[in-house]
């Protein structure tokens, strides 16, 4: 069973969600961006993060990709039908009993969240209040590093070194470190939730227009993230 089959499943046995227009969507498209939003952080942040993510999808790949940003409400069970949601903030993260529900649910039926911390701080609110609620969730080491080796930094573009380096680590923002490691949970030997204090967000949330001024398409390591999602 693959992810969207087993999204699909997962999202039928929901109360109160039909099924038919999940269906619907997969027919159309193969990926389509869901940022979730939450009820007690700085969910919005990176606005025009998703449409440049889109944009390598469609220039790099041939998936067909929805162009639109989909805002679905952590707590909403529509989300589980999403074959990747992306979650990240600078702030608080403490996750209702819905929110916690549909995540847990999402995480262990197939799903894949993309986790970013977008102060590029081990030791800020966001990061330490989202660790914690993996913890409560999974386990205390269910969060664990993801070797150089991992199938993500394959998945399309090849990163032997792992993780490429964001320029706001490389400026000094933050806690003044080049993380050097993304973290991760495992979920019956796939990776579910994906987990990075790099802020790649804010790497890749910047007009269009100035991609072409980059040496390196800085966006090439998000479509490894996706196509891993869509293939694992």
């Amino acid at each position: 069973m693959n992810r969207r089959h087993a999204l699909q499943w997962v999202l039928g046995a929901a109360a109160g969600l039909a099924l038919p227009p999940v269906l619907a969507q997969s027919a159309r498209y193969d990926f389509w961006f869901t940022r979730l939003r939450y009820e007690s952080g700085d969910w919005d942040v990176d606005a025009r993060m998703p449409s440049n993510v889109i944009t390598s999808l469609i220039d790099y790949t041939d998936l067909r990709v929805d162009p639109t940003e989909h805002v679905v409400a952590l707590s909403d069970a529509k989300m589980l039908a999403a074959p990747f949601c992306y979650l990240a903030g600078h702030r608080l993260v403490e996750f209702s009993p819905a929110e916690r529900r549909n995540f847990e649910r999402y995480v262990r039926g197939g799903g894949f969240v993309f986790v970013d911390d977008c102060n590029h701080d081990i030791d800020g609110l966001f990061a330490k209040s989202f660790e914690a609620q993996m913890a409560a969730i999974f386990g205390a080491s269910a969060m664990r590093k993801l070797p150089n080796s991992h199938a993500l930094y394959h998945s399309f573009f090849r990163f032997p070194e792992g993780p490429p380096a964001t320029g706001f680590e490389l400026n000094g923002w933050g806690d003044d470190l080049v993380h050097d490691y993304l973290k991760g949970i495992e979920i019956d030997g796939r990776l579910a939730v994906l987990y990075s204090n790099k802020d790649y967000g804010c790497e890749w949330d910047y007009d269009w227009r100035n991609k072409r001024f980059l040496a390196q398409d800085n966006t090439k390591f998000a479509v490894n993230i996706v196509m891993y999602a869509l293939t694992a």
